[in-house]
This record gives structure tokens, C-alpha cells and sequence, in this order.
């Protein structure tokens, strides 16, 4: 028995795996930030779109 935990000790299996999965949620995590600026700008730059749009007279613009 004292093999087993001298063993199960040294073993660095699982915080080989704890370190990846920490990784990996910081990866998603920061994806998600990025992704909700992106959609922040989108919207904001597809409303001054829409009221430039808006404030164009179709009998007097030139194309």
C-alpha cells in the first residue's frame, strides 16, 4: 500500500490534465469577452448605418 501512494504521488498525470483544463477555460472565457465587444461594436456601427440610411432622400441622391 505505501507503493501505491508513493506512487500515486509522483504521479503527474492529472495536473498535466488540471493545467489543460484551466487552459482551455481560459481560452472560452476570453473568447466570450471578445465576442460580446465584437457584437457591442457590430450593433452600434449597424444603428449608425441604418440612420444614415434612413436620412438619404431617394429623389435627390446621385449614385
Amino acid at each position: 500500500m505505501t507503493k501505491f501512494l508513493a506512487k500515486f504521488r509522483k504521479d503527474e498525470d492529472g495536473a498535466v490534465t488540471v493545467d489543460w483544463v484551466v487552459l482551455t477555460a481560459l481560452v472560452v472565457g476570453l473568447a466570450i469577452g471578445l465576442l460580446a465587444l465584437i457584437e457591442t461594436a457590430v450593433d452600434g456601427l449597424g444603428s449608425d448605418i441604418a440612420t444614415a440610411i434612413d436620412g438619404v432622400d431617394p429623389n435627390t441622391a446621385t449614385p
